[in-house]
Protein backbone atom coordinates (compact mmCIF):
# COMPACT_ATOMS: atom_id res chain seq x y z
CA UNK A 1 0.00 0.00 0.00
CA UNK A 2 1.52 3.44 -1.30
CA UNK A 3 2.02 6.51 1.39
CA UNK A 4 0.05 9.59 0.71
CA UNK A 5 1.58 13.10 1.31
CA UNK A 6 -0.67 15.93 2.21
CA UNK A 7 1.27 17.98 -0.61
CA UNK A 8 0.10 15.47 -2.90
CA UNK A 9 -3.81 15.56 -2.09
CA UNK A 10 -6.24 17.73 -4.50
CA UNK A 11 -9.00 18.42 -1.28
CA UNK A 12 -11.86 21.12 -2.20
CA UNK A 13 -11.09 25.38 -2.78
CA UNK A 14 -11.10 26.61 0.08
CA UNK A 15 -9.35 29.37 3.06
CA UNK A 16 -8.34 28.91 6.45
CA UNK A 17 -11.91 29.15 7.62
CA UNK A 18 -13.99 27.31 10.44
CA UNK A 19 -16.56 26.76 7.60
CA UNK A 20 -14.15 24.96 5.00
CA UNK A 21 -12.89 22.72 7.57
CA UNK A 22 -16.11 22.10 8.19
CA UNK A 23 -17.19 20.96 4.55
CA UNK A 24 -13.83 18.86 4.58
CA UNK A 25 -14.87 16.94 7.60
CA UNK A 26 -17.89 15.96 6.12
CA UNK A 27 -16.65 15.49 3.14
CA UNK A 28 -13.60 13.19 3.81
CA UNK A 29 -13.52 12.57 7.45
CA UNK A 30 -10.47 15.13 7.72
CA UNK A 31 -9.17 18.89 7.27
CA UNK A 32 -5.42 19.98 6.95
CA UNK A 33 -4.75 23.89 7.93
CA UNK A 34 -1.62 25.57 7.83
CA UNK A 35 -2.26 29.30 8.57
CA UNK A 36 -5.20 28.59 10.66
CA UNK A 37 -3.91 29.84 14.16
CA UNK A 38 -2.23 33.59 14.67
CA UNK A 39 1.60 33.20 14.21
CA UNK A 40 2.24 35.07 17.43
CA UNK A 41 0.66 32.34 19.62
CA UNK A 42 2.11 29.66 17.72
CA UNK A 43 5.01 30.82 19.00
CA UNK A 44 4.17 31.57 22.61
CA UNK A 45 2.86 27.59 22.76
CA UNK A 46 6.18 26.12 20.98
CA UNK A 47 8.19 28.26 24.17
CA UNK A 48 6.09 27.70 26.54
CA UNK A 49 5.40 24.08 25.77
CA UNK A 50 9.34 23.88 25.66
CA UNK A 51 10.38 25.52 29.09
CA UNK A 52 7.97 24.31 31.20
CA UNK A 53 9.42 21.87 33.75
CA UNK A 54 10.29 18.14 32.70
CA UNK A 55 8.24 17.20 36.09
CA UNK A 56 4.64 18.98 35.15
CA UNK A 57 4.96 16.42 32.11
CA UNK A 58 3.64 13.07 33.02
CA UNK A 59 3.70 9.56 31.40
CA UNK A 60 0.63 9.15 29.02
CA UNK A 61 -2.07 6.28 29.37
CA UNK A 62 -4.69 4.69 27.49
CA UNK A 63 -8.60 4.35 28.62
CA UNK A 64 -10.24 7.44 30.18
CA UNK A 65 -10.97 6.64 34.25
CA UNK A 66 -11.36 3.78 35.60
CA UNK A 67 -9.75 2.27 32.60
CA UNK A 68 -7.01 4.67 32.21
CA UNK A 69 -3.98 2.56 32.19
CA UNK A 70 -0.04 3.19 31.11
CA UNK A 71 0.80 1.03 28.44
CA UNK A 72 4.68 2.06 26.99
CA UNK A 73 3.72 -1.07 24.06
CA UNK A 74 0.60 1.56 23.03
CA UNK A 75 1.81 4.87 23.31
CA UNK A 76 5.49 6.23 24.64
CA UNK A 77 4.98 10.52 24.93
CA UNK A 78 4.56 12.46 28.01
CA UNK A 79 1.46 14.96 28.55
CA UNK A 80 0.45 17.82 30.49
CA UNK A 81 -2.88 19.18 30.19
CA UNK A 82 -3.54 22.56 29.50
CA UNK A 83 -5.53 24.49 31.81
CA UNK A 84 -6.36 28.20 32.11
CA UNK A 85 -3.62 28.96 34.34
CA UNK A 86 -1.70 32.05 32.55
CA UNK A 87 -1.74 34.01 29.46
CA UNK A 88 -0.83 31.82 27.02
CA UNK A 89 -2.79 28.91 27.67
CA UNK A 90 -5.62 31.28 28.41
CA UNK A 91 -5.23 32.33 24.69
CA UNK A 92 -5.35 29.19 23.36
CA UNK A 93 -8.58 28.05 24.73
CA UNK A 94 -10.34 31.35 24.20
CA UNK A 95 -8.62 30.53 20.20
CA UNK A 96 -10.08 26.58 20.56
CA UNK A 97 -13.85 28.21 22.16
CA UNK A 98 -14.34 30.41 18.87
CA UNK A 99 -13.60 27.79 16.69
CA UNK A 100 -16.12 25.32 18.54
CA UNK A 101 -18.80 28.01 17.95
CA UNK A 102 -17.81 28.60 14.58
CA UNK A 103 -18.12 24.92 13.67
CA UNK A 104 -21.13 24.44 15.58
CA UNK A 105 -22.25 27.56 13.12
CA UNK A 106 -21.44 25.88 10.29
CA UNK A 107 -21.92 22.52 10.49
CA UNK A 108 -24.88 22.07 13.51
CA UNK A 109 -22.57 19.63 15.38
CA UNK A 110 -23.56 20.56 19.19
CA UNK A 111 -20.07 20.85 20.14
CA UNK A 112 -20.36 21.49 24.13
CA UNK A 113 -16.61 21.16 25.34
CA UNK A 114 -13.07 21.02 24.64
CA UNK A 115 -10.05 19.52 26.70
CA UNK A 116 -6.19 19.65 25.30
CA UNK A 117 -3.16 19.18 26.29
CA UNK A 118 0.78 19.53 25.26
CA UNK A 119 2.23 16.36 24.40
CA UNK A 120 5.96 15.58 24.74
CA UNK A 121 7.80 12.65 22.05
CA UNK A 122 10.79 12.37 22.74
CA UNK A 123 13.27 11.09 20.16
CA UNK A 124 11.79 7.12 19.24
CA UNK A 125 8.95 7.67 20.99
CA UNK A 126 5.90 6.75 19.33
CA UNK A 127 1.83 6.16 19.52
CA UNK A 128 0.55 2.74 17.97
CA UNK A 129 -2.61 2.67 15.76
CA UNK A 130 -6.09 3.84 17.60
CA UNK A 131 -9.04 6.12 17.41
CA UNK A 132 -9.70 8.85 19.83
CA UNK A 133 -13.17 7.89 20.36
CA UNK A 134 -15.41 4.88 20.89
CA UNK A 135 -18.72 4.71 18.50
CA UNK A 136 -21.81 5.64 20.33
CA UNK A 137 -21.07 7.12 23.00
CA UNK A 138 -21.56 10.96 23.98
CA UNK A 139 -17.34 12.07 24.30
CA UNK A 140 -15.02 13.04 22.00
CA UNK A 141 -16.37 14.21 17.83
CA UNK A 142 -13.53 16.11 16.72
CA UNK A 143 -9.74 15.93 17.32
CA UNK A 144 -7.64 18.56 16.47
CA UNK A 145 -3.75 18.33 16.65
CA UNK A 146 -1.56 21.63 16.39
CA UNK A 147 2.33 20.74 15.78
CA UNK A 148 4.63 23.41 17.86
CA UNK A 149 8.31 22.54 16.21
CA UNK A 150 10.09 25.11 14.14
CA UNK A 151 12.52 24.15 11.15
CA UNK A 152 11.31 20.34 11.31
CA UNK A 153 12.62 18.29 8.03
CA UNK A 154 10.79 15.00 6.20
CA UNK A 155 13.71 13.28 7.43
CA UNK A 156 13.52 14.08 11.18
CA UNK A 157 10.42 11.89 10.99
CA UNK A 158 7.55 11.90 13.63
CA UNK A 159 5.13 12.08 11.15
CA UNK A 160 1.04 11.37 12.29
CA UNK A 161 -0.03 8.81 10.06
CA UNK A 162 -3.82 8.76 8.94
CA UNK A 163 -5.14 5.41 7.62
CA UNK A 164 -7.79 6.06 5.09
CA UNK A 165 -9.31 4.16 3.08
CA UNK A 166 -7.31 4.82 0.14
CA UNK A 167 -4.11 4.88 1.78
CA UNK A 168 -2.00 5.90 5.03
CA UNK A 169 -1.63 9.53 4.39
CA UNK A 170 1.43 11.33 6.70
CA UNK A 171 1.62 14.58 7.98
CA UNK A 172 5.03 16.18 9.23
CA UNK A 173 4.61 18.41 12.61
CA UNK A 174 5.56 21.39 11.28
CA UNK A 175 5.14 24.37 13.44
CA UNK A 176 1.63 25.73 11.98
CA UNK A 177 0.35 22.84 11.23
CA UNK A 178 -3.34 22.08 12.14
CA UNK A 179 -4.82 18.45 11.68
CA UNK A 180 -8.69 18.15 12.48
CA UNK A 181 -10.24 14.79 12.18
CA UNK A 182 -13.37 12.96 13.19
CA UNK A 183 -12.54 11.17 16.50
CA UNK A 184 -15.03 8.11 16.01
CA UNK A 185 -13.62 7.70 12.54
CA UNK A 186 -10.09 7.65 11.76
CA UNK A 187 -7.36 5.73 13.07
CA UNK A 188 -3.92 7.03 13.12
CA UNK A 189 -1.06 6.72 14.60
CA UNK A 190 2.19 9.40 15.70
CA UNK A 191 5.73 7.53 13.61
CA UNK A 192 8.75 7.75 15.91
CA UNK A 193 10.87 10.90 15.31
CA UNK A 194 14.85 11.33 15.52
CA UNK A 195 14.48 14.70 17.96
CA UNK A 196 11.99 15.91 20.56
CA UNK A 197 8.43 16.60 19.07
CA UNK A 198 5.94 19.01 20.86
CA UNK A 199 2.07 19.51 19.85
CA UNK A 200 -1.20 20.04 21.23
CA UNK A 201 -3.77 17.13 21.49
CA UNK A 202 -7.22 18.49 21.57
CA UNK A 203 -10.94 17.08 21.36
CA UNK A 204 -14.22 18.84 20.88
CA UNK A 205 -16.43 16.81 22.54
CA UNK A 206 -20.93 17.02 22.32
CA UNK A 207 -20.68 16.05 26.33
CA UNK A 208 -19.33 17.99 29.31
CA UNK A 209 -16.27 17.51 30.83
CA UNK A 210 -15.83 15.27 33.64
CA UNK A 211 -14.79 16.02 36.78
Amino acid sequence: MSTLHATDLTLPVGNDSSESIANELAFQGYSIRHNLIPRPLLLALSQHAKTMHDGLFHQAGVGREASHTVNQFVRSDSIKWIEDECLVTHQWLEWAEELKSSLNRHAFLGLQSFESHFAHYAPGAFYKPHVDAFKGQTNRKISLVTYLNEGWLQQDGGQLRLHLEQGPLDISPMLGTVVCFLSEEIVHEVLPATRDRYSIAGWFRQGTLLG
